[in-house]
């Protein structure tokens, strides 16, 4: 019997390629990417150099299982492919049997050496036979082409910038301070504002991108003649039509999603909120009889906060280790400077998973399951109610929307938003936080720049051929679960070197889920009630019959009575003053004091 095992689980990646330095300066850039990044892969550090080429690929390593030079990254394949690779591939066992079978060589037990294999058999048509999450950078020394691949629902970064002579890329934003030469892009204050984080395509920086999920990037090192193109591209369709049907395949794709996500000889966890998704993956988790798995998950004196009730309902009935622990307001203010720091793109949220990815490091995991998706996939946020609203509301002529901004409620002047075309108006409508003349106000800049700033980025597709709840689970799936929870569980788990698994953004779940007919997917009393209905005799009544309350922590009392942000907003400007004002009278919600805090903490006033 093959043991197979992952060279990676949670790491980071950079290089660079520069025809204008020396190979010892690119080395000793990348080295400094590197360690800029150490925080996720305090393990193992590699760097190769291609002299030929003037490019040095970096990478840094956390292991699931003992270290091993088998797993060393970046890995070599055939004397002609290079490859530095952050992510998991749940498929390579199945991979590797076929490619062995085409008469490949093998000289590892790592995944990482079957996408190589995998390139080398079937070129870039093998970045779609990938089924986990990843981003790695690719070099064939024979062609002298560098390939940036990214997986298809985005939950690993990366970046990367593009200029006459050189190409650089890393998995966090910071580590292009190493490079020393990018510029702040001085209208991120404005997205991050508006949108409560910086969307993609746009980051802090100017000249770094993002790379597009499902996306690669070819790099002619030779030539510098580049090519972008799209491997996997996810739909809506109306082919499942029955309920039945509906939540039979519903079920079984995520049993088989969260199969493949516990394959692992290390303990494995499962953040476990007292929601209907966490709870569906800690009892189809436990249902394997994993050996390892734990459950982990956070509770509140505060008892209007806390989900412990709903927490234990689901423990009583599953068998494994069950670790639960109080966040209390004294560690909340003890640690909350260090999670600003911890950021990488700025972003109102996430704190709730760097707490709990600090308790998964104290338990000994690496490797955690959590339910993001589900909400976006079936129908759990009150966008999906509220859509249709926002459609009718959004032929309203513009310059009668643009009037609610001298509306004193802040839900009425974000009307003004519906302005805009498409999903864009419509997002920034149901989800947005400061309209553009609050933005100015705080920015020192004209409400016709925030206008015009807005305007152009990002650059929507037109979603008007789907019927209204797909487009809002469009919405949610590209925009906020994108821009907002996958980059925050990525880089608050990382703080921690701790891996966040999501079965939810499996393959086989994802086609499954775009695949049900809206009036069979977003039917039902409550939100959510297929996904529901698929496992009923899973989930206690208890934890599926009532209010959603999300992933969320005591904020408003918290902040309230810190030192630390009253400091931080007392030091802003008249607007940032005033704003903190309206949060301490209860005038403003305390996420969106997140987004002034993170403003004023970052030097932006």
């Amino acid at each position: 019997m093959i043991h197979y095992q992952f060279s990676i689980i949670l790491c980071r990646i950079a290089g660079i390629a520069n025809k204008s330095l020396s190979l010892p300066s690119l080395e000793a850039m990348v080295t400094q990417m590197c360690n800029l990044q150490q925080h996720g892969g305090p393990d193992d550090a590699g760097v190769y150099s291609c002299p030929e080429s003037n490019l040095v690929l970096g990478h840094r390593r956390l292991a699931l299982l003992d270290l091993s030079p088998a797993g060393h990254q970046p890995m070599v394949y055939g004397d002609r492919y290079i490859i530095s690779f952050n992510g998991e591939i749940y498929n390579f066992p199945e991979l590797k049997k076929e490619l062995m079978q085409a008469g490949m060589i093998f000289h590892t037990q790592c995944d990482t050496e079957v996408i190589l294999a995998a390139f080398a058999r079937w070129n870039t048509q093998g970045f779609a036979r990938l089924k986990g999450m990843f981003a790695f950078a690719l070099y064939d020394t024979i062609e002298k082409d560098l390939y940036l691949v990214r997986d298809p629902s985005g939950i690993k970064p990366l970046y990367y910038s593009v200029s006459d002579t050189s190409i650089e890329f890393a998995s966090e934003m910071r580590a292009f301070a190493a490079s020393g030469n990018k510029s702040e892009n001085q209208h991120w204050p404005v997205f991050q504002l508006a949108y409560g984080h910086v969307p993609e395509p746009v980051t802090t920086l100017l000249g770094v991108k993002p790379l597009h999920k499902g996306c690669f990037y070819k790099y002619n090192l030779s030539t510098g003649v580049s090519s972008y193109q799209s491997f996997t591209h996810y739909s809506y369709s109306n082919s499942i039509t029955d309920v039945s049907a509906a939540r039979l395949a519903i079920k079984n794709a995520l049993h088989n999603a969260v199969g493949r996500h516990l394959l692992s000889d290390a303990p494995i966890g499962v953040f476990l909120s007292g929601g209907i998704d966490s709870g569906i993956i800690t009892t189809l988790a436990s249902g394997f009889q994993h050996r390892h798995l734990k459950t982990l998950s956070l509770y509140f004196k505060e008892e209007q906060f806390s989900e412990k009730k709903y927490q234990d309902s689901i423990i009583d009935q599953i068998h494994c280790k069950h670790y639960q622990h109080l966040l209390t307001e004294t560690e909340f203010n003890a640690c909350f400077p260090a999670i600003l720091q911890d950021m990488d793109m700025p972003s109102c949220d996430g704190i709730n998973t760097w707490f709990i990815s600090k308790y998964a490091k104290q338990q000994g995991l690496k490797a955690v399951l959590s339910g993001i998706g589900g909400d976006e996939l079936f129908g759990g946020y009150p966008s999906f109610n509220r859509i249709s609203i926002a459609g009718r509301l959004q032929r309203i002529p513009s310059r009668v929307l643009l009037q609610a901004k001298q509306n004193a409620d802040k839900r009425m002047n974000r009307l003004t938003y519906l302005s805009l075309e498409g999903i864009k108006g419509k997002y920034l409508f149901l989800r947005g936080q400061y309209i553009p003349r609050q933005i100015a106000r705080q920015l020192g800049a004209t409400e016709k720049q925030v206008w015009s700033i807005l305007e152009e980025h990002p650059a929507l597709p037109s979603l008007s051929r789907l019927l209204p709840k797909n487009q809002a689970s469009w919405m949610e799936l590209n925009m906020y679960m994108q821009n907002q929870l996958l980059r925050d569980a990525d880089v608050m788990s990382m703080a921690h070197g701790v891996e966040i698994r999501v079965p939810f953004l499996d393959e086989e779940v994802i086609k499954t889920a775009l695949s049900v007919t809206p009036a069979v997917k977003y039917s039902g009393r409550i939100p959510k009630q297929l996904l529901i209905d698929a496992f009923k005799n899973k989930l206690p009544e208890v934890v599926w019959n009532r209010q959603k309350m999300g992933f969320s922590l005591p904020f408003t009392q918290w902040l309230h009575k810190s030192a630390f942000v009253k400091d931080t907003m007392e030091s802003g400007n008249a607007a940032a003053r005033n704003n903190y004002k309206d949060f301490k009278e209860g005038k403003l919600h305390w996420i969106h004091l997140m987004s002034l805090i993170i403003l004023q903490t970052r030097g932006v006033s």
